[in-house]
């Protein structure tokens, strides 16, 4: 078992070379163990993420974001001053984040070339997808450590066997907050973070109506949606709603509309982006004549979250209680 051989590597770490060793709490291991590892961790730090071993001699001070999670992330964990560039972000910061994303260099509207990443000098690229990491994109993670910059991907996102959250919870991304906060020395940060976003998801009710939902991202021809065990399910997990596709046991999968009409949600969630907006869903869905003859369409049973709360972050409680909140005024 990973959880098994993980603990081991923790202890050989520790007593052989004086490092704890902290690994993605994926499939089978304990959210808390996890956590605990990581705040407990001292430089060097050596952490198994997705499959590939990265040491932390230092807490990172030069660092170039790809993705809104990861950005935000050390937003919430006041670390902005330490980003030296972002890239591929998914629209703008929460408004909580505003002044202190304020200023920072935007590198690129979609991946970074590696000459770019360089270009900013980062002693860390904190990716938020793994295929950010190629070479056709940011660079791979064997060419950048070579080149003396340390790589890290958000846990969430790992894709490999043992790594990938089967399914994603809440204890996962609160994890991945403490280890974040390992990772750059500010521990108690990540504590208040988590504690803070722990108790915002304790106090929310989640809706009793019993309600069917699918959760709509994009396409046209094919609908792409939230499956089984990805951040869709967890928020509608979250929010009371019971996700039509949860027995596709991935992230996301792609539909027919004939399987939509068939399956027949009670709402369907609209995920909002600049470059597929709700709107456009909706207009969409309408024009279609067999999703037009869904009651939740023609009775506009739709509830709307944004692009970054659908994927692992500080946005997914906020996310939670958004549904509910639209729920109640269906």
């Amino acid at each position: 078992m990973r959880t098994a051989s993980l603990l081991a590597g923790v202890a050989v770490t520790v007593l052989l070379a004086g490092c704890a060793q902290t690994a993605t709490a994926g499939a089978g291991t304990d959210a808390a163990d996890a956590t605990a590892g990581a705040a407990a961790s001292a430089y060097p730090l050596t952490i198994d993420n997705c499959g590939t071993e990265v040491t932390f001699d230092r807490a990172p001070e030069r660092v170039v974001t790809i993705k809104s999670s990861t950005l935000e992330l050390l937003l919430a964990l006041g670390l902005g001053d330490r980003v030296v560039g972002t890239a591929f972000s998914d629209g703008p910061v929460p408004d909580a984040y505003a002044d202190a994303a304020d200023g920072l260099e935007v590198l690129s509207d979609k991946v970074p070339s590696q000459e770019v990443t360089l270009a900013a000098e980062p002693d860390l690229v904190f990716a938020g997808w793994e295929s950010n990491l190629t070479a056709e994109g940011a660079g791979d993670r064997a060419t950048l450590d070579k080149l003396g910059v340390d790589t890290y991907v958000a846990p969430a996102a790992c894709k490999e066997e043992g790594y990938m959250p089967d399914p994603l919870t809440f204890d996962e991304v609160f994890g991945e907050f403490e280890q974040a906060g390992a990772i750059f020395d500010v521990p108690d940060a990540a504590a208040a973070l988590v504690a803070k976003q722990r108790a915002a998801l304790d106090a929310i009710e989640p809706n009793d109506d019993g309600l069917t939902a699918l959760w709509y991202s994009s396409g046209d021809d094919q609908p792409f949606v939230g499956a089984g065990i990805g951040a869709p399910q967890m928020i509608m997990d979250a929010a009371g709603l019971e996700n039509v596709v949860a027995d596709v046991h991935d992230t996301w999968t792609s539909l027919s509309w004939e399987a939509v009409v068939e399956a027949n949600p009670d709402v369907i969630v609209l995920v909002d982006a600049p470059w597929n907006t709700a709107d456009a869903k909706i207009a969409a869905l309408e024009a279609n004549a067999a999703t037009a003859a869904l009651p939740a369409v023609q009775q506009h049973r739709y509830v709307i979250v944004d692009f970054p709360s659908t994927e692992a972050g500080v946005r997914n409680v906020d996310a939670v209680a958004s549904i509910v909140e639209q729920l109640q005024a269906l």
